[in-house]
């Protein structure tokens, strides 16, 4: 394992082998990464999600965000990309994902084997992404929604509702 200056590891995280944390990585208490994993400069993995309930009054009450981040194997994350922990359970993502720069991953998403993030990609939460999906630069995902295994989302798209036919390019049923 190689961990860089200015490097904060909270309560409880578990690294495991052939792993980099690049200087300035944050990540908060309960997560997990696994082995042979890059974190470059500037992540934040476990912040909190964001959970906050209307009150009658108007005003937000904030949710406990309880859960935790698991980053399984040979798993790469761009600079600057920000993981928020679950509410209760998991954010997860999965052996060989690779993260580009800038991106932002709510509470409770699962990302699936072998999918690729192209940067300033948004995924809100508890959204589940397939295996070997390919996200282009500035996707939007909205919350609660899936994304079929092979699925290709082009570039500047907002995916605003599961695609569910497995292997189709999802600009095209949008």
């Amino acid at each position: 394992m190689k961990i860089y200056p200015q490097v904060f590891i909270g309560d409880k995280v578990t690294i495991d082998d052939n792993t980099t944390l690049y200087p300035g990585v944050k990540i908060y208490h309960d997560c997990k990464v696994g082995k042979n994993v890059v974190v470059h400069s500037g992540v934040v993995i476990g912040s909190d999600g964001f959970g906050f309930a209307p009150q009658e009054d108007g005003s937000y009450k904030k949710v406990p965000q309880i859960g935790y981040v698991q980053i399984e194997d040979n798993v790469e994350i761009g600079a600057n990309t920000v993981i928020d922990r679950a509410t209760m359970g998991a954010t997860i993502v999965r052996d060989g994902v690779k993260l580009d720069n800038l991106i932002q991953i709510a509470h409770n998403v699962d990302i699936g084997k072998n999918t690729v993030i192209a940067a300033q990609t948004g995924i809100s939460g508890s959204s589940k992404i397939g295996e070997r999906v390919v996200l282009g630069g500035q996707v939007g995902v909205v919350g609660h929604i899936v994304v079929a295994k092979g699925s290709q989302i082009q570039a500047q798209s907002g995916v605003n509702r599961s695609i569910k036919d497995e292997g189709k390019n999802g600009a095209a049923h949008l």
